[in-house]
């Protein structure tokens, strides 16, 4: 399918790894890389583009180093799938910026369909201001009514790594996290793919 956004030319991956949704909320039949949702547009930019993980992996491999999935991060979603995609466990990364907790609204306002009998865990740092308490509360909220269980956990993790261990130890199915760490997570990925510590189970949601 020939990708519609002009934000195209901003990813460093070959345009036919690259598949658009313009839903603004997804069908609970999406699936990424189908054609569910291909008569649902919503203005001139999609809601979501969808990678094929492994092709991906495949085509950072072709490379003598990690390449950066986009030449400048786009404000579009990103979604980074396996073959068999999955929503059941979701792992949601809350830095205590507005940023990573917008990145959470988004995703529970994209996403509501498909997860309303998921299990979730929230990262939060272990230390967050008393001006940011609010926020996270209401985070947990928003995730603990769009899902079926959701936990809550204290962590500081400073690393795209430290997010991606825990999710695969934990048999999670998609991490949900910030475009900021989108460099290292293409680092991660090209030094483990097909390594000891992997997972085929685990997707990545990334946006601004």
């Amino acid at each position: 399918m020939e990708l519609r956004s002009p934000y195209v030319a901003q990813f460093e991956l070959p345009e036919n790894l690259l598949k658009e949704t313009y839903c603004p909320t997804l069908e609970s039949t999406f699936f990424p890389g189908s054609d569910f949702n291909k008569d649902c547009f919503h203005g001139e930019d999609p809601s979501l583009i969808t990678v094929d993980l492994y092709k991906t992996l495949d085509w950072l491999h072709g490379h003598p180093v990690p390449k950066p999935l986009e030449k400048e991060v786009c404000p579009i979603p990103v979604l980074l799938h396996v073959s068999d995609f999955s929503t059941e466990y979701l792992l949601f990364h809350y830095d205590g910026t507005p940023q990573s907790a917008a990145v959470i609204k988004n995703f529970v306002k994209l996403f509501g369909n498909l997860i309303q009998n998921s299990r979730a865990t929230i990262i939060s740092p272990s230390f967050i201001p008393k001006s940011k308490l609010k926020e996270e509360q209401e985070i947990i909220q928003i995730v603990s009514k769009a899902t079926k269980e959701t936990s809550f956990i204290k962590f500081n993790f400073l690393r795209i790594g430290d997010f991606w261990s825990y999710a695969v130890k934990r048999n999670c199915t998609l991490l949900v996290t910030t475009k900021s760490y989108q460099a290292d997570l293409a680092k991660v990925l090209f030094h483990f793919y097909k390594g000891e510590i992997w997972s085929d189970r685990l997707s990545f949601y990334l946006t601004v």
